[in-house]
């Protein structure tokens, strides 16, 4: 795809940064969104060093936490880039994000986890900030449930709920998601599309891109070296 107007969807770095300066086009990116887990079980320390590597190569990075991260790295965002978890953010005149961090409850009990009734209330947030739209794209850590996205090894779907319930009522042109290392893939959710490219450390990633108002999504991966899918959100 490259475009004059593109941009680098990511997540699941879990602290690991070699693969970043391989990601083709990002120092030329309109900007930089990563979806979350930016850390191991990190804060603003851990965090910062993963942001600062990408900032090298892009310095407009619009960010969220994962389940990983700790809730501070949050503020951190707030402070110093675009942070997506529970708000909207303008990232071009013709496309609004909204973000999602965190993920639903998990047996694991990692930093930042959310119910279900939490999910829908920063949901509700974030679209409420968003007003007026021509593209909605929700980044969300988590994918929706019952979907490509959102399956284990063993098959169980683990996705949210909410977020599903909330993409079949709003119909946002894409869902760009994570979490699931094992579930990269692309589906649809009525006219939505939804994309988890699996983690960065295994190549994956997803280039958004505007081309003459008409809003398209790439998922990529480093070790093939080209776009695996060009889809546009269905009209």
């Amino acid at each position: 795809m490259p475009s004059s107007e593109h941009w680098i969807v990511f997540g699941d770095l879990h602290g690991d940064v070699h693969n970043v300066e391989e990601i083709i086009d990002l120092d030329e990116a309109s900007g930089v969104i990563l979806t979350g887990d930016l850390t191991f079980m990190g804060g603003i320390s851990a965090g910062s060093k993963v942001l600062e590597a990408i900032a090298s190569h892009n310095h407009n990075i619009y960010a969220q936490i994962g389940n990983m991260d700790k809730p501070e790295l949050t503020g951190h965002l707030k402070k110093h880039y675009f942070n997506l978890h529970g708000e909207a953010q303008f990232i071009h005149p013709e496309i609004t994000a909204i973000g999602l961090g965190g993920a639903p409850r998990t047996p694991f009990n990692t930093p930042s986890e959310f119910s279900e009734e939490e999910i829908g209330i920063l949901l509700k947030h974030a679209f409420f900030q968003a007003g007026e739209y021509k593209n909605l794209v929700l980044i969300s850590h988590s994918p929706p449930a019952d979907t490509a996205c959102d399956c284990l090894e063993n098959g169980t779907h683990v996705g949210s709920r909410t977020i599903r319930k909330f993409i079949e009522q709003v119909q946002p042109a894409l869902c760009l998601c994570g979490h699931i290392h094992e579930s990269k893939a692309v589906d649809r959710i009525g006219g939505t599309v939804v994309i988890n490219p699996g983690a960065l450390t295994d190549g994956g990633y997803v280039m958004l891109a505007l081309s003459r108002g008409k809003l398209c999504a790439g998922l990529c991966d480093l070790h093939e070296g080209s776009t695996r899918h060009c889809l546009p959100p269905m009209p």
